[in-house]
């Protein structure tokens, strides 16, 4: 079932955390990017890997010990995807879950889906 291709597209995204090539698989090379932390629209992978780096250089405290989606839901129409969900970064010490709201549009190609723009926003 084409939605069932599509959260596991997902899931396997964020099971793949921390390993940049398996992650940017499952992105399209020109993916669109809004992100709670960046002021403007990034575009392809280069745009990602910069905030990425931004990022790197300003966390404090330590690494989330999971980061997984909840709550997925996900429609399809022919060759396009939508995945709509909950991301959670959960932490082993003293320190709340955090959480976003998140829109992923994928698009096949082949038998692969690969996310086209990508949309999270911190729930606060």
């Amino acid at each position: 079932m084409t939605t069932d291709q599509l959260t596991t597209t997902i899931t396997d995204l964020y099971r793949s955390l921390g390993d940049r090539p398996a992650f940017d698989a499952r992105l399209h090379p020109d993916v669109t990017i809004w992100e709670s932390d960046a002021d403007e629209l990034l575009s392809g992978l280069a745009a990602l890997d910069d905030l990425r780096d931004r990022r790197a250089t300003r966390a404090s405290g330590p690494a989330p010990v999971a980061v997984a989606p909840e709550q997925l839901r996900a429609e399809a129409w022919g060759d396009t995807g939508l995945v709509r969900y909950v991301l959670r970064a959960r932490y082993a010490v003293d320190r709340p879950d955090e959480c976003f709201r998140v829109t992923d549009v994928l698009r096949r190609e082949g038998t692969t889906w690969r996310i086209v723009h990508h949309h999270a926003e911190a729930v606060r």
